[in-house]
């Protein structure tokens, strides 16, 4: 039976969720492999398995679980082994690496930030620091609105303006953030958001970060912030040793 992998805990960690229900349809209980200082919460694999919403929130529950107790390396889901001795034989050959990105995330969290712009404040903030285009778009207005041509031209002229912004805002918020944190990941850009970053924080700081993220709302009211977290620490995880890489099939 193929050996599905949801993280990597230590073998001391106070609150493994052992029996839980795991992925599959019915629910594959949760199980733990323990080999020296180290333990892999699994399951049995279904053999359709699929990144299907059920299972996806399934994998999450069961690391946020795990997470609420100490420490956990969270796997990707669709991570497999071909049985459990494998699980084991991997634990074994990476155990200085896994024990070493434990000890670095004894007591954090990962915060994942994402920003915005409002479309209507900042537009209103462009124009207040471009006199140019404010002109403009006051000459269009006591012209009941100017020709097609004369909208055109301000419409792509705002555009390229607020555009211009986006790298300058984006970085911006990550220095509000940062000074916050032990470590800052950029995530992949998106559709939509000009910053998104994760946030390696102390869980005794998460007040201190949490206020920073309103303090930034408050400061900048053109952006629009939203953060997700306390969540386990996938972004800070070595995406390369922490995988079994002979083992593991991803599928995101």
């Amino acid at each position: 039976m193929t050996t599905y992998i949801y993280g990597i805990a230590g073998s001391d960690h106070p609150a493994l969720p052992e029996g839980m229900g795991g992925i599959g349809e019915p629910a594959r209980p949760v199980r733990i492999l323990r080999h020296g200082k180290l333990a892999a919460l699994v399951s049995d694999s279904p053999e359709d398995l699929r990144p299907k919403r059920r299972d996806l929130l399934a994998h999450q529950n069961v690391l946020d679980e795990a997470g609420a107790g100490g420490p956990v390396l969270p796997m990707r889901f669709g991570s497999l082994a071909q049985d459990d001795p494998a699980v084991v034989e991997v634990l074994d050959e990476l155990a200085d690496h896994y024990e070493e990105r434990l000890r670095s995330l004894e007591g954090r969290a990962e915060y994942n930030v994402k920003a915005a712009h409002d479309e209507q404040a900042v537009l209103h903030q462009v124009l207040a620091e471009n006199p140019e285009l404010r002109a403009m778009a006051e000459a269009n207005r006591k012209a009941g609105g100017g020709t097609y041509e004369q909208k055109l031209r301000l419409g792509e002229q705002l555009t390229a303006a607020v555009q211009g912004r986006e790298a300058g805002d984006g970085l911006q918020v990550r220095r509000a953030l940062e000074p916050c944190a032990e470590a800052v990941s950029t995530g992949p850009e998106g559709t939509g958001w000009l910053a998104n970053y994760s946030f390696l924080v102390r869980r005794e700081s998460a007040d201190g970060f949490v206020a920073a993220v309103a303090e930034l709302r408050k400061t900048q009211p053109h952006l629009d912030v939203r953060v997700n977290g306390p969540l386990p620490p996938y972004s800070f995880v070595d995406p390369g040793a922490a995988q079994p890489a002979d083992d593991a099939a991803r599928a995101r």
